[in-house]
């Protein structure tokens, strides 16, 4: 089955740069109109016009922070008005403003996480349902984490919300179910501006070849998944959680 999205409409969250960026390019290039949604205008713009030129697809954008709900209702409505219709929510905004011993963590960098990786996905979804997938289906891909999957001694803070994302795309899968799916995508480490910190230099080249495919993520591969989970290819699959880390998970769990 060819994996296209013609006269979908797809609202990406966190979506100027990075993985989510690479998404909207897929998915404009699969037939979607895509709405990019992200804090500040300029990235938005420049993010849009790219993807236009490059697919000659339609994007529009919506410029507010993903944690604020107010911003999810005024993003959503937008959507609808300007396509016609809400049928993919991608969640991928994400935050991670503490690293060190989750013990030592202070609670304004706690909440401020919790807020935007598990809150706003959980609301996003709401407003997303509410306003239009629970009258006419529609699907939703949540971007996780293998560190949803095991501990870590410097960003396990933001491990333990993409933990609770896993659980509540299945929490949620079992209840919009039929009328819309609910996935997961848990990358390994992927070459962005994000995750710079941990695969710049020596460090990247070391989790590099611990993998078995022997490379880093490209935000190309996690924005193929979202593509297949998005089209009619996946249609009997809700409440999974696809991980994409080159193989790392097999290797850690059969050789310590």
């Amino acid at each position: 089955m060819e994996m296209r999205l013609d006269d979908k409409t797809a609202l990406i969250t966190g979506g100027s740069r990075g993985i989510g960026k690479a998404i909207a390019s897929t998915f404009a290039a699969a037939g979607a109109s895509v709405m990019l949604v992200s804090r500040k205008p300029e990235g938005l713009e420049a993010a849009a016009a790219e993807i236009t030129a490059e697919t000659g697809g339609e994007v529009a954008w919506h410029a507010g922070n993903t944690g604020d709900l107010d911003v999810a209702e005024a993003a959503c409505a937008a959507t609808i008005e300007r396509f016609g219709s809400l049928d993919v929510l991608v969640n991928n905004a994400a935050t991670n403003p503490y690293a060190g011993p989750t013990i030592d963590v202070d609670l304004p960098r706690w909440e401020k996480t919790i807020q935007v990786n598990l809150t706003a996905p959980m609301f996003w979804t709401q407003i997303a349902w509410r306003s239009w997938m629970a009258e006419h289906g529609g699907n939703v891909i949540n971007i996780s984490s293998v560190g949803g999957l095991r501990t870590n001694p410097v960003i396990g803070v933001y491990d333990m919300t993409k933990s609770a994302l896993i659980h509540l795309t299945e929490q949620l899968a079992a209840e919009l179910a039929p009328a819309a799916r609910v996935n997961a995508i848990c990358p390994g480490l992927v070459k962005t501006d994000f995750a710079r910190l941990l695969w710049e230099g020596e460090n990247g080249d070391r989790v590099a070849q611990g993998y078995p495919m022997k490379r880093l993520g490209e935000v190309e591969d996690i924005a193929n998944a979202a593509l297949y989970l998005a089209s009619d290819a996946s249609s009997w699959i809700t409440g999974q959680h696809l991980v994409l880390d080159g193989g790392g998970q097999v290797a850690f769990t059969s050789f310590g």
